[in-house]
């Protein structure tokens, strides 16, 4: 090799991002005793809440390493998020107990409804959710569960805005699950989950809140799609996806190109940073809690 060509790959390896994932990232299995986990959230003093669909929300804290319950029943809660006033936003589902309704659990522990209808008619089973620079709630409204009469015949993503009112968004999706909006508030990323397709969609997000241009971004084909996601400080989309030995946590470029890839051991349904210094991806999956170190930073 000439003294040329090797000075040109130095220079490539200098200027070459890190993985996202360590080399030798290991996924570290924190708890294992639920009925099905998802929705995992940062709270405020930096403990993890997520849901067990067996209709508990729980807290693990990092400190101590321990899982508690953090609400008893939930609503049949699905998808969380803190927002900025340190309250919790739940997706609350369908199915025996199902709440079928977006709710807040304010600090003290005061748990009061966001929104459980659009024009009068009763939401299908609110599944995830995101929440924007503005305070704006967007949640996907799907039915995989739940022998309840439907009202609505669409399953649809929708938006709350801070004074309550509730918009439906015309995204494509027919079967929207996971959701997140980029860091810099222009864009609206929906996973639709349906039989007939398993995509990622990325949508244009105006400053009004109104979305417009679905574009596909990542086709899983006939494979087990998206279930949640997050994004991470520099507009990577991370997200949980795949069954079997496809299982995992993958992580995209905002063009859709692939970034990185790291297993799990049981089919992932959300993912959420935490840690220190936000660098933690959290995981649920399963039955359990997982988590794993990496070179990203949650937004």
């Amino acid at each position: 090799m000439t003294v040329l060509a090797m000075t040109l790959l130095a220079c490539l390896a200098i200027d070459a991002p890190p993985p996202v994932f360590p080399p030798g990232a290991a996924v570290e299995k924190l708890w294992g005793e639920g009925e099905f986990t998802e929705g995992p959230a940062l709270a405020p003093d930096g403990a993890i809440v997520f849901s067990d669909i067996g209709d508990r929300l729980l807290r693990f804290d990092p400190a101590r390493n321990r899982v508690t319950v953090f609400r008893e029943p939930s609503g049949r809660a699905n998808g969380l998020v803190f927002d900025p006033r340190g309250r919790l936003i739940a997706a609350e589902g369908a199915n025996t107990g199902g709440g079928r309704r977006v709710s807040i659990t304010e600090p003290d522990g005061t748990v009061r409804t966001l929104a459980d209808r659009y024009k009068g008619k009763r939401f299908n089973s609110p599944n995830d959710l995101t929440i924007d620079a503005n305070g704006r709630v967007y949640f996907s409204d799907p039915r995989y569960v739940g022998e309840e009469p439907r009202e609505l015949e669409d399953e649809s993503v929708y938006r709350i805005d801070p004074d309550g009112t509730v918009t439906r968004l015309a995204t494509s999706a027919k079967k929207p699950n996971g959701l997140a909006v980029s860091p810099d508030g222009k864009t609206l990323y929906v996973a639709d989950s349906g039989p007939n397709r398993s995509v990622l969609l990325a949508l244009e997000l105006t400053p009004d809140g109104s979305v417009s241009k679905p574009r596909v971004l990542k086709d899983f084909g006939n494979g087990r799609g998206i279930d949640g996601m997050t994004v991470a400080a520099d507009g990577s989309i991370v997200v949980a996806a795949g069954a079997g030995i496809l299982s995992g946590v993958y992580v995209y470029a905002p063009d859709g190109i692939p970034l990185g890839f790291v297993a799990t051991p049981e089919a992932p349904s959300n993912v959420e940073f935490g840690g220190p210094k936000r660098s933690t991806l959290y995981i649920t999956a399963g039955k359990s809690l997982y988590r794993v170190e990496t070179n990203m930073t949650g937004p």
